[in-house]
């Protein structure tokens, strides 16, 4: 009986050990958002010539954690980026599928940013008037109503008399998830509460007013450039990128900088991760030097590449624990 079961435990690391051979590269998906810094950081470390440039996939966050935590294998992604911590459901997703020992790795901070045309006038919001021109039901002379608003101006006379047409993400995105506990959660007025359950204070209407554009933030970037009075949401390095073509409105009076965003001033500031799995760090060639290469010095801080394309840095003390995580292999607590 031993003899069988000593067969049987080496036919399965064999099994395991042909299947590392058949994929010599790191494979990561997850959030649009941290896409541009991961696609960044994979294309030097593909360069340096020591290992094969990593397969990136733009998927969401939440689909990024769906694929991530179905398994252990080479047949499931290495690491996801996440525009958001990973959520308690995921994390149960993840340990039921065999996925126990996770690094996480808050990689730098990004400030959500309400874009428009370089055409269009600035503009000012509060997060009380943008949740009114997203919410499903807002409250009207003291009842609960489908959304009424058809232009930026019905909702506060300062704001321009444009159609509200306002691009958003999708569901499964964190981006999405972030904008609806920082803009619709803080934004949802107590009235509303009163009259209907907190939780629909992120429910969006459902007309032309508002948009769902998917997971490619490149588009909703085109998008704004060709259509005037449109806005829409993403990361701020979508702004760096595309600054011939668009620009930041201000929310409760204050515009995204590297700066603001650091300190959390900015109202929308949020962290940015990439979550990888420990068990696959001896099965795929080049997974710790990745690791190791995208917390390094020459990417992330003030002097980073990335920090040239738009990732604001931690601060150095929460930027030397990270790269201490990334070095050491360090999985988070379940």
């Amino acid at each position: 009986m031993i003899k069988l079961k000593t067969i049987f435990i080496t036919a399965v690391a064999v099994i395991i050990s042909s299947q590392a051979i058949a994929r010599d590269q790191i494979k990561i998906v997850g959030s649009s958002t941290v896409y541009p810094y991961t696609t960044v950081v994979a294309e030097r470390f593909g360069k340096q010539g020591k290992f094969k440039t990593p397969v990136v996939e733009s998927t969401g966050t939440g689909g990024g954690f769906k694929s991530f935590c179905g398994g252990v294998g080479v047949q499931h992604p290495d690491m996801t980026g996440a525009s958001r911590a990973i959520k308690k459901d995921e994390m149960e997703l993840c340990i039921k599928n065999g996925v126990t020992e996770i690094i996480e790795l808050p990689i730098g901070n990004d400030g959500l940013t309400f874009a428009h045309s370089i055409k269009g006038k600035d503009v000012n919001f509060t997060k009380a008037q943008l949740w009114k021109a997203i919410a499903h039901d807002v409250v009207v002379d003291g009842k609960l109503v489908k959304n009424p608003y058809k232009n930026w101006n019905e909702i506060d006379k300062s704001l321009p008399d444009l159609k509200i047409e306002v691009l958003v993400a999708p569901p499964t995105s964190g981006t999405r998830d972030a904008w609806d506990d920082l803009i619709m959660g803080k934004g949802c007025d107590e009235a509303f509460k009163k009259l209907a359950d907190p939780k629909n204070c992120t429910k969006y209407r459902e007309d032309a007013a508002v948009i769902e554009a998917g997971e490619n933030d490149t588009l909703i970037v085109q998008k704004l450039g060709s259509s005037p009075n449109a806005f829409g949401y993403f990361g701020y390095s979508y702004l760096v990128a595309n600054k011939d073509k668009i620009k930041a409105a201000k929310i409760d009076g204050i515009a995204p900088t590297i700066e603001g965003i650091q300190k959390y001033t900015y109202p929308v500031a949020r962290p940015l991760f990439l979550y990888a799995k420990k068990a696959h760090a001896t099965v795929i060639p080049g997974f710790k030097e990745f690791l190791t290469e995208y917390t390094g010095k020459t990417a992330v801080g003030s002097t980073g590449y990335l920090f040239k394309v738009g990732l604001v840095p931690n601060a150095k003390e929460t930027e030397e624990k990270v790269r201490d995580v990334a070095v050491k292999l360090t999985a988070m607590k379940n």
